[in-house]
């Protein structure tokens, strides 16, 4: 499970910063399993825009829902895995933006990306991280909130 979760954080940031991700376009669904798009069209009714892409590890849709752009995931035998949303850097507790200051001296905090994730599949995730991209000159990194507020570095950028 803890590589599903770095696969989803790691396409979150990709999803946001629109990078190419490598996967196959579904065609009206035909790569997407049926559950999967089951789960989406009953979890999801409202949403318009969808664009599904299918990598060796998730099902993903992209799509639009009352204005806002998400992403939900979904392994590949169709379990809804969580949704990741662009938000702005206001939603980051003060707790943890006080140590991005002190810990990251001279980052600028980037794009934010809300994780909110389906317990029901895996207990053992926090139901709610923050993904920050963080840059400087010379570096740029992206560090996860987790919902005490504590940062964790997550991974390299640049």
């Amino acid at each position: 499970m803890k590589k599903i979760f770095l696969t989803i954080a790691t396409a979150a940031l990709f999803t946001v910063n629109a990078f190419a991700d490598g996967g196959k376009k579904a065609d009206g669904g035909t790569n997407v399993s049926y559950i999967a798009l089951h789960g989406f069209t009953a979890d999801f009714a409202d949403a318009t825009n969808v664009n599904w892409t299918v990598t060796k590890n998730t099902q993903k849709a992209t799509f639009t829902v009352d204005g806002v752009q998400k992403t939900a995931f979904y392994n590949l035998q169709g379990e809804f895995l969580g949704t990741t949303q662009r938000v702005d850097n206001k939603a980051i507790p003060a707790k943890a933006l006080k140590q991005i200051a002190k810990e990251y001296k001279g980052y600028e905090v980037g794009e934010v990306i809300v994780y909110q994730a389906n317990t029901d599949v895996n207990d053992s995730i926090e139901p709610t991280s923050y993904f920050v991209d963080l840059k400087n000159d010379n570096h740029e990194v992206l560090v996860r909130i987790t919902q005490q507020a504590n940062i964790e570095f997550f991974q390299q950028v640049k």
